[in-house]
C-alpha cells in the first residue's frame, strides 16, 4: 500500500516489475523502482487475444517491463500492461536498468576505495547528477576521455583517484566501420606501390586501423573508434591518401562499404 509521501509512477511510464502472485484474473506485481509498491496486471493486458493460461506468459518471481495504464493514489491502485510494451521499449528499459545497476556497483567501489561516508556518497551523487543523467555515464566518460573530464565537479583528490581506479575496470564501447578497397596499379612494382600507399596512409594509427589482403585487387579496411563519428573521421583521410597515391601512379581506386558493428560497454 502506498503512503502519502511515497512516490508513484506516472501514467504512460515504462517500469520494471516483479511478478509476485498469479490469479485467474491476472497477476499481482511489485514495482522494483518504487519501493516494491504493488500493482496489478489484468489478464486482458498480458497478451493480444484470449489468454487461456496466464502462466504461459508470466511466472512468479519473473521480472517484466510493463506500461503504467492507471494510477489511483487514493485507493493505491496501479494498473499495468504487458501487451502494450513494444520490443524497442522493453530493450531500452532493460538497458537503462542495467546502466543504473552498473553505476550503483561502481559507486560502491568508489565509496570503499576512498573511505567515503554515506553523506559523502550523497554529495558525490548530487555532483554527478548535475552533469550526467546516469552515474554510469560519468565513469564511461572518464574511461574514454580521462579524469579531467569531471574537473568541473570539483571533487576531492581521493575521490577522483577512486573514480579513476573504478573506471579502469570498464571496457569502453567501440564501433567498427569496414569496407573493401579495390586497388590496381599496372606498373612493374605495382604491388609495392599499393602496399606502401596503405602503410603510409595508416601511419601510427595501427591500433585503430587495420588492412587485410583478401585477394587481388581487394583489401579490407577496418577502423575502430569510440563512436561512428570518430571512426569516420579517422577513415576519410586514410582513403583520401590511398586514392591520391594510387591514382598518381596511374592506378585505380574504388571503395565499397560493409556493414558497421557496435560493441557494448562492460
Amino acid at each position: 500500500m502506498a503512503t502519502e509521501s511515497q512516490e508513484l509512477p506516472e501514467i504512460g511510464e515504462i517500469i520494471i516489475a516483479t511478478i509476485t502472485k498469479l490469479t485467474d484474473h491476472g497477476a499481482y506485481v511489485t514495482l522494483d523502482e518504487y519501493n516494491n509498491l504493488q500493482g496489478f496486471l489484468h489478464v486482458s493486458e498480458i497478451a493480444p487475444g484470449w489468454v487461456r493460461s496466464i502462466g504461459k506468459f508470466v511466472r512468479e518471481g519473473e521480472k517484466k517491463v510493463l506500461l503504467v495504464k492507471k494510477v489511483n493514489p487514493g485507493r493505491s491502485e496501479i494498473d499495468l500492461s504487458l501487451k502494450q510494451v513494444s520490443k524497442d521499449q522493453q530493450k531500452k528499459k532493460l538497458l537503462e536498468v542495467k546502466r543504473i545497476e552498473k553505476g550503483r556497483t561502481l559507486l560502491q567501489t568508489v565509496k570503499e576505495l576512498a573511505s567515503l561516508s554515506d553523506r559523502d556518497l550523497e554529495h558525490l551523487e548530487d555532483a554527478i547528477f548535475s552533469k550526467y543523467d546516469f552515474v554510469y555515464d560519468m565513469f564511461l566518460d572518464v574511461v574514454t576521455k580521462g579524469i579531467t573530464v569531471i574537473d568541473e565537479l570539483k571533487l576531492p583528490k581521493k575521490t577522483l583517484t577512486a573514480i579513476e581506479d573504478a573506471s579502469s575496470k570498464i571496457k569502453p564501447p567501440s564501433v567498427e566501420i569496414r569496407g573493401i578497397c579495390n586497388l590496381t596499379c599496372n606498373q612493374s612494382n605495382g604491388i609495392e606501390i599499393i602496399r606502401n600507399a596503405i602503410l603510409d596512409s595508416i601511419g601510427d594509427q595501427g591500433s585503430n586501423i587495420s588492412v587485410t589482403y583478401i585477394g587481388a585487387p581487394k583489401y579490407r579496411i577496418s577502423v575502430k573508434g569510440h563512436d561512428f563519428k570518430t571512426a569516420e573521421r579517422m577513415l576519410k583521410p586514410v582513403l583520401d591518401k590511398i586514392q591520391k597515391i594510387i591514382e598518381k601512379n596511374s592506378g585505380t581506386f574504388g571503395f565499397a562499404r560493409e556493414e558497421s558493428k557496435k560493441t557494448r560497454e562492460g
